[in-house]
């Protein structure tokens, strides 16, 4: 019987230890994918680079697609992608506020977890979310220019 037990402990330490680790998802898409990878399917989804933007070595590239709301600047170190953030382009505070409850309310279902709200002011509002594969952290800060990012980083 204690065979058996021990066995059992066993097989289960392993299946612990052995299991995928877990990778953030930007919109479908797992940031645990090869940088090269990751990058064309953003290509495919109609994203194209901003040269004037983006670093020569392309370890921070920025891609903008004319069909959304913001631009990205994504940075990999080693074909591994480190961060990821989207910048919405937005005129006024109002349309901002709007965006960023949204935009909180929809990563607390798909994460499944309740944000750290650091900052909760009309003017200012900061939403960090924590998971198994990294940090998703939505700021908001309405000044002279409204802007509004989603942050995406890889633990």
């Amino acid at each position: 019987m204690k065979k058996i037990f021990a066995f059992a402990v066993a097989f289960v330490a392993l299946c612990a230890c052995s299991s995928e680790p877990e990778y953030l998802n930007y919109r479908g898409l797992s940031m645990g994918m090869p940088f090269k990878a990751f990058y064309d399917s953003l290509q495919a989804r109609g994203f194209v680079v901003d040269s004037a933007r983006s670093d020569s070595a392309f370890t921070n590239i920025v891609m903008k697609n004319p069909n959304e709301l913001y631009h990205l600047v994504i940075a990999q170190q080693n074909d591994t992608l480190r961060m990821l953030q989207e910048t919405y382009e937005l005129s006024t505070n109002d349309s901002t506020r709007q965006l960023w409850q949204q935009i909180r309310d929809e990563k607390e279902k798909e994460l499944g977890t309740w944000p750290n709200c650091p900052h909760l002011g009309d003017d200012h509002k900061v939403a960090k979310f924590e998971t198994d594969g990294g940090f998703v952290t939505i700021t908001l800060k309405n000044t002279y220019t409204p802007t509004l990012n989603v942050l995406y980083q890889a633990k």
